[in-house]
């Protein structure tokens, strides 16, 4: 199974699951990733609020970690992402 074993025994829901792969398949070498709502959203071709969701099922299950961060102008950027 490899490294989506944690994902595939888990009680999360499809678009947690969905949304999980996708962060996978982005992520670097140490986990991470920071992709856009919007751009996950599109790609998997759900809602942001669906995916806003996920997100959180995500961190509730403890499988990512999520961190704000923000541009030199001080707006804000896209989430910073790690999987555990």
């Amino acid at each position: 199974m490899g490294y989506f074993e944690k994902i595939y025994q888990s009680d999360l829901n499809h678009r947690a699951r969905a949304v999980y792969m996708y962060l996978k398949d982005h992520a670097d070498s140490e986990g991470k990733c920071w992709p856009g709502i919007r751009t996950i959203s599109a790609e998997l071709r759900m809602s942001r609020s669906t995916v806003k969701r996920a997100l959180d099922d995500l961190c509730r299950a403890e499988l990512i970690s999520k961190e704000r961060r923000f541009r030199e102008n001080g707006s804000l950027s896209s989430n910073l992402y790690r999987l555990k």
